[in-house]
């Protein structure tokens, strides 16, 4: 049975404590505090699931680039860079995204699939591409190629 996401964490960060990483080092030992988190939010026998940890680790790396968009905005690009390095060590436990062209071949199908006829279509379409995307697609990027397909 392969690893858990925890326990490849876990794994890494004693890797990390032992290479001197500090960055890495640091940004496991958030990821670990995320997980261990979400786990005591459940009753006291049940784990969390593969889907749930990597939805932890999502809506960190997630959290990370809403920082970097906030110290752009404020002219901190000294943060920047630190924030970009933690989401490159998150990024090590996500599976590969979808690309733009893949997504936009899920767009258009879905806006096939539920009749939309025009931007007031829009949620049903998100809603129809991200079900089907399952994690693997930001809803930002999916919402942005739905309003580029409806001519919104």
């Amino acid at each position: 049975m392969p690893p858990t996401l925890m326990e490849r964490i876990q794994t890494d960060l004693v890797a990390a404590m032992k290479s001197q990483e500090a960055e890495t080092l640091s940004t496991l030992r958030m990821l670990k505090a995320a997980l261990m988190e979400a786990k005591t939010k459940k009753p006291k026998e049940a784990g969390l699931t593969g889907d749930e940890e990597l939805e932890v680790v999502r809506r960190y790396a997630k959290k990370r680039r809403e920082s970097i968009e906030e110290f752009r905005r404020l002219g901190r690009e000294d943060l920047v860079a630190r924030e970009e390095a933690e989401i490159a060590v998150a990024g090590r436990y996500l599976p590969q995204s979808l690309s733009e062209d893949e997504l936009r071949a899920m767009v258009k199908a879905a806006v096939a699939k539920v009749g939309a006829a025009g931007p007031k279509d829009a949620g049903k379409v998100i809603g129809a591409v991200m079900s089907e995307a399952k994690g693997l697609a930001e809803g930002g990027v999916v919402s942005k190629l739905v309003r580029e397909a409806l001519g919104a």
